[in-house]
């Protein structure tokens, strides 16, 4: 099914004829390949202002309670950025917090830290299976639940890029907000509803809302009519449960 699957993805992304377009390209991700649930697989297409954003994706019950991690970008998920410290005039990897990147995802999932906040830290990851390098551009990851799937449920993605300012989201906007400033236009979350018992062949992840700015809690503001470039780092993002 899998195979079937990425044949159609190609075959739906190749342009034929004249003024024929590249065809994009997709890096295989996989994650949770030990758990003996239900597999799940997502296709991520980038959209035209993408630049390396960071990404949470996790499995929430129908009323959007937090079940599970699916993937977590790793330096949100081990706490560690490459250029979290300059050094001797270089930037250095260091252990650093980022709490306006992806705070929907980290309040959600409640793991509170040492330092009683909620993003994973070198003392506190998030473990192997569900995190690695952010996929740098259009991606399919391939994973599985812990339990098998019963029912209905939620996928919900958060995606952050930052310096992605625009007319309403300024540099300038809350001048005193360190957070705010890695930022910019807030995380923005897309979910999508499946149900076990009345499957589709596929289904198509919206955005429902976007997180604080500053990552001071775990809110979410369902008027998107603020953002701009943030809604286009993502062309298209569907999901398939097998």
């Amino acid at each position: 099914m899998k195979i079937n699957f990425l044949l159609a993805v190609s075959l739906a992304l190749a342009v034929t004829g004249s003024g024929q377009k590249k065809k994009e390209m997709f890096s295989n991700e996989n994650y949770g390949r030990a758990n003996g649930g239900t597999p799940i697989t997502i296709l991520f297409e980038k959209g035209k202002d993408h630049n390396h954003p960071l990404y949470a994706i996790w499995l929430a019950d129908e009323t959007g309670n937090y079940i599970q991690t699916l993937y977590v970008s790793e330096s949100i998920g081990k706490g560690i950025f490459k250029h979290a410290s300059r050094t001797n005039g270089k930037w250095m990897e260091g252990e650093i917090q980022r709490p306006a990147a992806l705070p929907y995802w980290a309040h959600r999932r409640n793991v509170v830290n040492e330092f009683g906040t909620y993003n994973p830290t070198k003392k506190h990851p998030v473990i192997d299976a569900y995190t690695g390098a952010t996929p740098a551009a259009s991606f399919i990851l391939h994973t599985k639940t812990v339990k098998p799937l019963y029912g209905k449920y939620k996928i919900l993605l958060e995606l952050n890029q930052s310096w992605d300012w625009n007319e309403y989201w300024t540099n300038d906007k809350y001048p005193t907000d360190v957070e705010y400033k890695t930022s910019s236009q807030p995380a923005v979350v897309y979910s999508v509803d499946f149900d076990t018992n009345n499957p589709k062949s596929q289904y198509e992840m919206k955005p429902v809302g976007h997180s604080h700015y500053s990552g001071a809690d775990g809110s979410l503001e369902t008027d998107l009519s603020t953002l701009t470039t943030a809604l286009r780092i993502a062309k298209k993002i569907t999901v398939r449960i097998n």
